[in-house]
């Protein structure tokens, strides 16, 4: 396949903000095939050079001049809705990062903006690129698993001073609740959900879930920024044993159940009679990040739909809601059904 946009010309690519995402962007861009990374947008310039020769404009607007097809947006979450109805209403396609704005409400304005013109556009919820979670999914859809009775994630690390606007549930337990959906098949029936704030800023740090899905499976989620240690885990356990996947490896670990009984009783106590063979899966491992892109470059030029849409962006931050509600009421939540806007009324529902 030659990724060509029309004329058969490269697609011309933007991309807005060059702070530490943003200049990982700027690095898979600049080598993506079939794309040209023709200019970026940060107010600050460009003060460690990511931009690698591309012009750095001074607002949206001139980015949009240069004639692009698509453009990234990895700016500050608050910044995001603003900016990404400005690329609707030039009629530029966008990958947004994630979470795709602060609120429902203003997420449900992009995806208006966005199906309304007949744009592409589309979350970098990365983790879904992921080598270790994309082998883990595509073994729970083979059943491999049987019936699924748990999903727990562990998601940890030190407070990241580059983020000021959100708190951790709305920068890492996102993450969670998108895979957890994603990987399962099933919906969010119920969060019960704690906060705590340890680090004097105004959004919370820490975040323990409880959460029930549509076919009965259990989640559970822990995520700081108070952890010297940085962890990346899911693990999800069925009726023929557990899957571990460790995204910071990209490693997929299976613990099946055993078939039989050791004949030594203290082992049998100690260890577990279920105790059967360890396989941790080989895989070619891709960066994240450049299959992301990649999928995106294909979405656009028709040749696939690898993406997460713009309205699977908006239900995961109604679950970041919900799970806030529940955190600040102290109840457990049902986020309900979700009543996508009409063009007539742009709002979001949480049904407590």
């Amino acid at each position: 396949m030659t990724s060509m946009g029309a004329g058969g010309r490269p697609l011309r690519a933007g991309l807005i903000g060059l702070g530490a995402m943003g200049r990982q962007h700027a690095r898979v861009m600049s080598r993506l095939q079939g794309v040209d990374l023709v200019g970026v947008v940060d107010p600050c310039g460009d003060p460690h050079g990511a931009a690698v020769g591309v012009p750095v404009a001074g607002s949206v607007a001139e980015l949009v001049d240069l004639g692009i097809d698509y453009a990234v947006v990895a700016s500050p979450t608050t910044t995001h809705a603003h900016i990404g109805l400005e690329l609707a209403d030039a009629g530029i396609n966008a990958l947004i990062e994630k979470p795709i704005a602060h609120s429902s409400q203003a997420a449900s304005k992009l995806v208006h903006a966005f199906e309304q013109r007949g744009l592409v556009g589309a979350v970098a919820h990365i983790e879904r690129y992921n080598t270790a979670v994309r082998n883990l999914r595509k073994r729970l859809q083979d059943q491999e698993l049987g019936s699924l009775y748990q999903v727990v994630t562990r998601r940890q690390g030190p407070f990241p001073s580059r983020i000021s606007d959100v708190g951790v549930a709305m920068d890492l337990a996102i993450h969670d609740l998108d895979l957890t959906a994603w990987m399962t098949g099933e919906e969010y029936v119920s969060i019960s959900a704690r906060c705590s704030h340890k680090s004097g800023r105004p959004h919370e740090d820490l975040v323990a879930v409880v959460g029930q899905l549509s076919e009965g499976t259990i989640a559970n989620h822990l995520v700081n920024w108070l952890s010297p240690m940085k962890e990346r885990v899911t693990v999800v356990t069925g009726d023929r044993g557990c899957f571990v996947a460790d995204t910071l490896t990209a490693d997929l670990t299976y613990y099946a159940n055993g078939s039989g009984h050791n004949k030594w009783e203290a082992l049998n106590t100690f260890r577990g009679v279920s105790e059967g063979n360890v396989i941790r899966y080989a895989a070619i491992k891709e960066e994240p990040l450049a299959v992301e892109h990649q999928a995106f470059r294909d979405a656009l030029l028709g040749h696939g739909t690898d993406i997460v849409g713009l309205r699977e962006g908006l239900k995961t931050v109604v679950l970041v809601e919900a799970l806030l509600e529940s955190a600040k009421t102290g109840t457990t939540v049902d986020p309900g059904i979700l009543r996508f806007p009409s063009p007539a009324s742009e709002d979001v529902r949480l049904r407590v």
